[in-house]
Formats: structure tokens, sequence, C-alpha cells
């Protein structure tokens, strides 16, 4: 059988599930589709995408690990800001963010990261 008709779901780990699921539902705007003592399925839009939560010690990610696609990036920044959330700054060659925001060759984005550490990106790139 094949997945490329399946639906995808992020999965990542927090620990404590209260805490990410506070982030997620009242700064980040998602909605709780399912709960239990194993985790938290929280959901997007239109049931187009899926954030699974669970219970687990650190990440050791130190890269993006899930991206919301916008179109007004600059919009979206400053309204994350707003609700506390604080954006990752890069000035390496490869990467330079202007007021949190990163100009690429594909178009913009910007990155901050969660209550558990795991890096998120919001971009208008079509991804």
């Amino acid at each position: 059988m094949m997945l490329g008709n399946k639906l995808l779901v992020t999965v990542l780990p927090a620990v404590d599930l209260k805490r990410a699921k506070d982030f997620y539902t009242n700064k980040i705007g998602l909605k709780v589709s399912k709960e239990s003592s194993e985790g938290i399925l929280l959901q997007g839009p239109g049931g187009k995408s899926n954030l699974y939560l669970y219970e687990h010690g650190p990440t050791k990610a130190d890269h993006t690990v899930a991206a919301f696609v916008v179109d007004d990036l600059e919009k979206e920044v400053q309204k994350l800001k707003d609700k506390g959330v604080k954006f990752e700054e890069y000035d390496t060659p490869q990467l330079k963010t202007v007021n949190s925001i990163a100009t690429r060759e594909y178009g913009k984005s910007a990155w901050f990261k969660d209550t558990e550490g795991n890096i998120i990106s919001i971009s208008n790139i079509n991804i």
C-alpha cells in the first residue's frame, strides 16, 4: 500500500504536555482534536494538518522540525510576537534575519522555539 494519499502528521516531543498544549492552543491557535494520557492531537485549519505532541525528554533536534506556510509573513510574525512568542535571530554567512525574518531565494522565513525547544518555522515559501 502506498502512503502518498494518506494524512501526514508532524510528531513532536514535549517535556511538559500541559505547557505545550497551552502554547499551541493559546499562542499558535491550533485546536485539540484528541487527548489522552499518551499525547495530544492538535488540528490546524480545515483538518489539512495535524500536530501530535507526546511526553518525552527534551528534543535533541537543532534544526527546523515543523513549518507553517502563511500568506503575510510580517503580519503573522507580529501577531505571534504580540502573544509573547520569541523569534530566533540569525547572522551567519548562510542565513541572516532582519526583524526576525530571513529573505531567501524562494521567499521569506522566520523561526521560533516552542516551549519544549522544538524549532518551528513560518514562511511564505510554498513548500
